[in-house]
């Protein structure tokens, strides 16, 4: 993960999502790319051609670009590498653009803490990026403070789909020299006797490098209730999940994993694409 991509609308959620980058940036000495996208009103985009309001569209520009550069200037960002862009598109084709076209290997993004997600960029958007994007998207829900990622949860059924992309959280992990605790949730409906889950896990892990890591069953009455509880119980400090393009966070445990965990947990959660 040596370029990271955060889209900014110069909110506080949006400078949330940097100070996290920031961190992972320095552990890694990663290359952090800022993305403001402008999604002009369609009589605007017309005077793109027409003239009539080109000085309004150049004012749009000077001005997010001035943001950018006070942006760039906070001190939590001494030190790294910054590239800042204002591109017009909508939010959410912008982002998964500018993504292909820069190989960017992390997206990092701001959300509501409990409240859901709701805004432009920091909204509908948020969930779209996360159901269809290619590269790892870390969701970061309030100020990160000094959070070091060192306690990471890790849910999944352990099926042989989610051997790719947990590879990629083990190089996540390896980075902040993390605890993994891997977890597998059993509910009523997706019941597994503890020597079947164990048995799952165990011949899961031992094909993977990794040496800080535990092993966990937890009962609830869902998956997505499940997750946060158990992330609750051992004072996680981020959540990994992997996710299906078609159906967002969704269909692993042979269920469904709703977009509420991502809306309304306070932890920051980081989603793999299988």
């Amino acid at each position: 993960m040596k370029r990271i991509l955060v889209p900014t609308d110069f909110s506080e959620h949006a400078e949330n999502a940097l100070k996290a980058a920031a961190i992972i940036a320095k552990k890694n000495k990663c290359e952090i790319f800022l993305l403001h996208l402008l999604e002009l009103p369609n009589q605007m985009s017309d005077a793109m051609t027409g003239g009539a309001s080109i000085p309004e569209v150049m004012l749009f520009i000077k001005k997010a670009n001035e943001t950018l550069q006070k942006i760039k200037e906070q001190p939590f960002l001494n030190g790294l590498s910054i590239n800042a862009t204002v591109q017009f598109e909508k939010a959410f084709d912008g982002i998964l653009s500018f993504n292909k076209k820069n190989k960017i290997d992390l997206i990092v993004m701001g959300s509501h803490g409990t409240s859901g997600i709701e805004e432009i960029l920091i909204g509908s958007n948020t969930e779209k990026v996360v159901r269809l994007s290619e590269v790892p998207v870390l969701v970061i829900k309030k100020d990160v403070g000094e959070i070091k990622f060192k306690n990471i949860v890790f849910a999944s059924d352990f099926s042989t789909e989610i051997k790719k992309p947990f590879k990629k959280l083990v190089e996540f992990v390896k980075i902040f020299d993390a605890n993994l605790s891997l977890v597998m949730i059993c509910t009523p409906n997706s019941f597994k006797t503890t020597v079947t889950a164990e048995k799952t896990m165990k011949e899961f892990i031992k094909n993977y490098d990794i040496k800080n890591y535990s092993l966990h069953i937890f009962n609830d009455a869902n998956i997505e209730s499940g997750i946060s509880n158990f992330s609750k119980t051992i004072d996680a400090d981020l959540i990994g999940l992997c996710t299906h393009g078609r159906t967002g966070l969704a269909h692993f445990f042979n269920g469904s994993i709703s977009e509420d965990l991502v809306n309304h947990t306070t932890k920051p959660v980081i989603t793999f694409k299988i």
